[in-house]
């Protein structure tokens, strides 16, 4: 049981992009990841980063971040 993706949604629920984790971070905590290459319309003025986890799916505390302009 542990985090296995992450995704950045937008506020239509477009999906900008998606992160996969391969394995379990245990020793590695905190850990961080990046995910490059998304690309978000300049009319979209915030998205959500949700995560996934191996056992319950999408869902959990998500993160919504208002985009600079």
């Amino acid at each position: 049981h542990y985090a296995d993706a992450w995704r950045v949604v937008g506020p239509d629920g477009t999906v900008y992009g998606t992160r996969t984790l391969y394995h379990p971070h245990v020793g590695e905590q905190p850990f961080t990841r990046s995910l490059s290459g998304v690309e978000i319309p300049a009319t979209v003025t915030e998205v959500t980063v949700e995560s996934h986890d191996s056992v319950h799916g999408w869902g959990g505390a998500a993160v919504t971040v208002a985009l600079p302009r």
